[in-house]
């Protein structure tokens, strides 16, 4: 006989494979963008280069909320897995097409466009993944454990990372030499990506679609923008607001941190993607373990946790880590950053789920949130490189505070959802 919450745990580890695969297809192109800089824009500085690659990897972003308009209405009107299906393919797709376009070299300004149709694709797909996963991991989680069942999204997420640095790792230590790495050996994890992606469609295609869409399936209003904004648009502006500060801190301690490392505190290549690598598995680790605390106390005291020591400590860490003179003090100052900010990853997605009901859920969840990455999230990495390139490096760590501070007033003046869900009502 089958343990009756058997489905429950395949359902989230079939959802939470999926995202990893997502979210490695992601990050490969931050994590190896150090590589192929000079491949896709040949001419001028380091700096300029990896500005190049950023503001590409920027662009992507600009997709993410068609994605998550377009995914979140398939998977409020077609269902959750039909959605995260069709989200996987086609960050595969993106994922070939980066492996294999010529250099700058060889075709020219075909190739930076080549990357940049390629980073658009993924951007949709991203940008979909997110309020669909969120969604689907929220609705399979139990009352009781919902936000440390819905914490395996960033646990994978930040697992994504995690396996694109491990692979980097392996290429670096042990298969190729940095001459390889920069000619051709870069464009491995891109074909692993899409090998990877392929497995995920498979076990997508096999999931159990969860019954919180099963109950709305029937109801013929659901799955629109006009729907959302008319019924539901201080959660809209909740999403945004509670989203603004923690994408940014997000974004800058994992993708832009490995870069500063290198172009800032001046570490090898090598060593800056190790030092990631063990940041970016205790930053996983410490997921369940918020998101389990928040199911005893509450989510606002995590987001006002992160709110108030994010604004007080941001500008001293990143000074911090800029004048780090050992790798172990830069790592004790990213953990301590990590530490911080895992009181938004761990719950974040939870919290909008509990905010809107399941026939705009997915797109609730997803379309306010990929406007605010686009903003936020995805300028961050081009923003501190333009401030790095014209000599004001530190304004960006003010910069990083006040939109912190910003979302902190919101924490502030919400009402915690654990207390309001509306996923209650599905039950």
């Amino acid at each position: 006989m089958k343990h009756p919450d058997a489905w429950r745990i395949k359902a989230i580890l079939t959802g939470s494979a999926g995202n990893l695969v997502e979210w490695y297809d992601w990050y490969i192109y931050a994590t190896f963008s150090l590589y192929f800089a000079p491949v896709f824009f040949p001419k001028g500085s380091y700096t300029a280069q990896l500005l190049n690659t950023a503001a590409i990897f920027a662009v992507g972003f600009l997709m993410r909320p068609i994605g998550g308009w377009m995914f979140g209405r398939i998977a409020d009107k077609q269902g959750r897995k039909a959605s995260m299906t069709l989200s996987v393919l086609l960050m595969s797709l993106g994922s070939l097409l980066i492996a294999f376009t010529p250099s700058y070299n060889s075709i020219g300004l075909a190739a930076p466009a080549l990357l940049l149709i390629a980073r658009l694709l993924q951007g949709l797909s991203v940008g979909g993944e997110y309020g669909t996963s969120a969604t689907y991991l929220s609705e399979v989680a139990t009352r009781d454990l919902r936000g440390f069942y819905s914490s395996f999204q960033y646990v994978t997420l930040i697992g994504g990372q995690l396996v694109a640095l491990g692979v980097q790792m392996l290429l670096q230590k042990v298969f190729l030499t940095p001459a390889q790495l920069h000619e051709w050996g870069w464009r491995i994890p891109f074909v692993i990506g899409a090998a990877l992606a392929f497995f995920a469609l498979y076990l997508r295609r096999h999931m159990q679609e969860s019954t919180s869409f099963e109950k709305i399936k029937a109801t013929k209003d659901k799955g629109s923008l006009k729907l959302l904004f008319k019924k539901h648009p201080r959660a809209v502006m909740t999403v945004v607001g509670l989203t603004m500060g923690g994408t940014l801190a997000f974004y800058t301690y994992t993708t832009y941190m490995q870069k500063f490392l290198v172009n800032t505190v001046h570490l090898t290549i090598e060593h800056a993607t190790t030092l990631t690598f063990f940041l970016m598995l205790i930053f996983a680790i410490l997921q369940p373990l918020f998101g389990w605390i928040s199911d005893i106390y509450g989510r606002k005291p995590l987001l006002i946790g992160f709110g108030v020591l994010g604004t007080t400590f941001t500008v001293p860490i990143l000074t911090g880590i800029s004048h780090a003179t050992s790798e172990w003090t830069a790592f004790w100052l990213i953990l301590m950053a990590l530490l911080i900010v895992s009181g938004y990853t761990s719950i974040n997605a939870v919290v909008k789920a509990e905010m809107f009901p399941a026939e705009v859920r997915a797109l609730g969840v997803g379309f306010p949130y990929a406007i605010t990455v686009a903003l936020f999230g995805g300028t961050a990495e081009p923003i501190a490189l333009y401030f790095k390139k014209i000599g004001y490096e530190p304004l960006y760590y003010w910069y990083v505070t006040i939109c912190i501070f910003i979302s902190l007033l919101v924490y502030a003046t919400s009402r915690d959802t654990k207390k309001t869900s509306l996923l209650d009502r599905d039950a």
